[in-house]
């Protein structure tokens, strides 16, 4: 499924929904019309387990298209939040995992260009999340090298302590696209949080498509452009560590829940690594895109406290 987290226009409470015929069709509506009670946010619905996405699948294909008609909104009709937009906990972020990312870092970057031989892993709070089609605060007092990584995320759908790599999927719920900003200027002694941890620095959506959907997570188109330029261009296939790696590796330090969301690493083409480099400035527009899930359009907004 194409879930999302959406408000109308006249309505600004948070609802959930998912996309059918390019139409919104709200979770509970349908819950109604199908005597079927369901969660009315993103996080109860993954609680809930990936059999109800199954359950849901089959709900919909018995549902009359008129039924569905009376319950649907024209995406037009609608705010797209990010799919989770307050996460329980801080987003897991991994450096450093596409090779050629590895060697533009080493030129610009207090990074060696050495291969990672286990996952590098830092994390962005809750609080650096956004929709797309929000701002992007680049905080002028904090930083002047702002700069962009699109990324493919994962989504967590039941909890996992020690996963084998061979079952690493059963316990994925679904993906969706982040941008990992970073605040090249603030990094601090080899720590990162605070170049990535600023608020609005995870812009994430448009919307969570359920596992089902991507027959091939190792095998997906990632591209961003700044102001309408293509800057990055890449595929999951040149994951160093990919998806079944980083649960396994991750699960042994601490345990997932559902709901946390594992930003897998950008490849390359950053800001830092280009020659003369590039940073983000007051009213770029930023498209980041993963093949089967959309695009995320956020435009940077300077402030200066």
């Amino acid at each position: 499924m194409k879930l999302l987290t959406y408000t109308l226009k006249e309505n600004y409470e948070p609802r959930l929904g998912f996309i059918h015929n390019n139409q919104v069709i709200d979770m509970e509506d349908f819950g109604e019309i199908s005597n079927f009670p369901l969660p009315s946010t993103m996080l109860e619905l993954i609680d809930m387990g990936f059999e109800l996405v199954e359950e849901l699948n089959d709900m919909l294909a018995e549902t009359e298209p008129a039924f569905l008609e009376e319950i649907a909104y024209e995406i037009e009709e609608v705010t797209f939040l990010a799919p989770i937009p307050k996460p329980r906990k801080n987003i897991i972020g991994i450096g450093l995992n596409y090779t050629e990312h590895v060697a533009e870092s080493a030129r610009t970057l207090d990074t060696t260009g050495k291969l990672p031989q286990k996952p590098i892993i830092f994390s962005k709070p809750p609080t650096t999340v956004t929709a797309t089609n929000t701002n992007i605060i680049k905080n002028t007092k904090l930083t002047s090298q702002l700069d962009w990584e699109v990324e493919l995320a994962v989504v967590i759908g039941k909890k996992g302590k020690y996963v084998p790599k061979a079952d690493a999927m059963d316990y994925v719920f679904g993906y969706t696209v982040i941008n990992d900003i970073s605040a090249r200027d603030c990094r601090r002694e080899g720590q990162w949080i605070v170049s990535k941890g600023q608020d609005t620095f995870a812009p994430m959506g448009p919307i969570l498509v359920t596992k089902d959907e991507i027959e091939n997570p190792h095998n997906l188109n990632l591209s961003l452009k700044v102001n309408g330029i293509e800057k990055q261009n890449s595929n999951t296939k040149f994951l160093l560590f990919d998806i079944n790696d980083l649960i396994e590796d991750l699960s042994v330090v601490f345990t997932l829940e559902p709901g946390d969301i594992i930003a897998t690493g950008t490849p390359a083409g950053v800001g830092a690594g280009r020659n003369p480099q590039e940073w983000l400035h007051d009213g770029d527009v930023v498209e980041a895109t993963v093949e089967g899930i959309g695009t995320i359009v956020n435009t940077v907004k300077e402030i200066s406290i």
